[in-house]
C-alpha cells in the first residue's frame, strides 16, 4: 500500500533549521557551516587490515563454538547459525574500528593496567553482532528483498520453507525466523563482549555505554515505525529517527565503548560525542542517498527499495519542503507503492535532484563530516589515533557503499 499523503505549503523553497548546524534555504547552494580539513587522509593511518582481520578471525572462532553447541542441541539448527555467519561476514567493520580507535587514543593516559590488545579487538568484534541484529530486524520491519547482495533474512528463510516442503506460510515462517536469528545475535553479542579476555573491571565500565547503545539503536527503530505511519514529521524528525536508529550506535558508542574499557574520564567521552554525533549523522545521510542512487552491484541491495518501501529520509523531507503541488502529487502516488515501475521510480529520483534535496543532503554530510574532522583535531587523543580516526571519518562519509 503506498504510504500515507504527504502535505506542504506551496511557495518559494522554504527556510529549514536542521539540528544545530544552521539554516539551509531549499533550491540553492547556501551554507554556512565550517568547512574544517581540507586534506584527504590515507586509510592507512587506521590500520584497515589489522583490525579487520582480528575482527573476522574474533568471529568465525565465537561462531564455530556456537555451531557445535546448536549442532548438539538439534541438527535442524544449522541454517540459523549459517545465517548469522553470513550476515557477520565481511562489511566495513567501521563499528569495531571506531571503538578501536577509540581505546587506542585514550589508553595510554588511563588509570590502571592496560588491556590486552587482542582482548580489546574481541570485545569490539561484538559490536557487529548488534548490527547484524539491527539488520535483521530492520529489514523484516522495511519488507526488503535484499541485502549485502543475498537474499534478506527473512526471504532466505521463507524460501528454505519451501524447498522444505514444509506446512504453513512461508512468509510467516521466514519473518518468525529472521526474528529469532537477530534476536539471537544480539545474545551472541552479549557473550561475545563478555568471554572477550579484557579485565573485570573493563568489562563493568564497558556496560554502561553498551547497555545505553542498544537502548537506542531499539528505540531508534520503533521511531523509524512511527515516522513511517506520520509520527516525526519534517527534517528534524528525519534527523531524529536517524541519529538513535543508527548514528549513536555508529560512531558515538563505539567511540565510548573504547574509552570506557581504557579506563578514561569523562573529558573523553565529551570528546567522543563531538565527534561522533556529527560523524555518525554523515554516515547516515551519506546510507540513505546511496539508498536511492547507489549502485546496486556496488551497494549489494537495490537502489529502488528506499523508494518502494517509502523510507522517510531525510532527502524526502527536503524534496516535500521544496517541491510544487505537482511533485507532492508525485510522493503521493509514488513513494511507498511495492508495485512502482522504473518509470516511476526514475521520477522520484528526478524529483529529488530537481528539488535540490540531494545537493542539500550533500551539504549537510560535508558540513557534518568538517565539524568531525575539526573535533578530531582537537580532541585529547594520541596522535595515530587522531590521524586513524580522520581517515575513518572520510571513508565512512565518501563511500560507494
Amino acid at each position: 500500500m503506498p504510504r500515507r499523503p504527504m502535505t506542504s505549503v506551496v511557495g518559494r523553497p522554504p527556510t529549514i533549521r536542521l539540528g544545530d548546524t544552521g539554516p539551509v534555504t531549499a533550491g540553492t547552494q547556501h551554507r554556512d557551516w565550517s568547512t574544517g580539513p581540507s586534506t584527504t587522509p590515507s586509510p592507512d593511518a587506521a590500520d584497515l587490515d589489522r583490525v579487520r582481520g582480528s575482527v573476522g578471525a574474533a568471529l568465525t572462532d565465537f561462531l564455530e563454538r556456537q555451531r557445535q553447541t546448536l549442532a548438539a542441541m538439534d541438527p535442524t539448527l544449522a541454517p540459523v547459525v549459517d545465517e548469522v555467519c553470513a550476515l557477520a561476514d565481511g562489511g566495513k567493520r567501521l563499528r569495531p574500528l571506531f571503538a578501536y580507535w577509540g581505546w587506542r587514543g585514550v589508553a595510554a593516559d588511563a588509570h590502571g593496567p592496560a588491556e590486552d590488545d587482542a582482548a580489546v579487538l574481541r570485545a569490539v568484534s561484538a559490536l557487529e553482532f548488534v548490527h547484524a541484529s539491527a539488520l535483521v530486524h530492520d529489514d523484516v520491519m522495511d519488507g526488503a528483498l535484499t541485502r549485502r547482495g543475498r537474499p534478506a533474512t527473512h526471504i532466505g528463510f521463507a524460501a528454505r520453507h519451501g524447498d522444505g516442503a514444509l506446512t504453513g506460510n512461508g512468509d510467516t515462517f521466514g519473518v518468525g525466523a529472521a526474528i529469532l536469528v537477530g534476536d539471537l545475535a544480539l545474545v551472541w553479542s552479549d557473550e561475545l563482549l563478555r568471554r572477550s579476555g579484557i579485565s573485570a573491571a573493563a568489562l563493568e565500565r564497558a556496560r554502561g555505554v553498551w547497555d545505553t547503545m542498544r537502548t537506542e539503536v531499539t528505540a531508534g527503530q520503533y521511531l523509524d515505525l512511527l515516522r513511517a505511519v506520520g509520527g516525526l514529521p519534517g527534517p528534524d524528525g528525519a534527523l531524529t529517527v536517524a541519529r538513535y536508529k543508527s548514528a549513536g550506535y555508529t560512531v558515538q558508542r563505539p567511540l565510548q565503548l573504547g574509552a570506557a574499557i581504557a579506563g578514561a574520564g569523562p573529558r573523553a567521552a565529551e570528546a567522543y560525542t563531538a565527534i561522533g554525533l556529527p560523524l555518525g549523522e554523515a554516515f547516515q545521510l551519506r546510507d540513505d542517498v546511496l539508498g536511492v542512487f547507489g549502485d546496486p552491484a556496488v551497494t549489494g541491495k537495490s537502489a529502488d527499495d528506499d523508494l518502494r518501501e517509502g523510507k522517510q529520509t531525510l532527502l524526502i523531507a527536503l524534496t516535500e519542503e521544496a517541491t510544487d503541488a505537482a511533485g507532492r502529487q508525485l510522493l503521493t502516488d509514488c513513494l511507498g507503492d511495492p508495485d512502482a515501475g522504473p518509470d516511476e521510480l526514475q521520477a522520484l529520483r528526478t524529483l529529488i535532484e530537481d528539488s535540490g534535496a540531494r545537493a542539500r543532503v550533500e551539504e549537510r554530510i560535508t558540513g557534518r563530516t568538517a565539524r568531525a574532522r575539526a573535533a578530531i583535531a582537537e580532541a585529547p587523543i594520541a596522535a595515530d589515533a587522531r590521524a586513524a580516526l580522520d581517515a575513518l571519518a572520510v571513508a565512512a562519509t565518501t563511500r560507494t557503499a
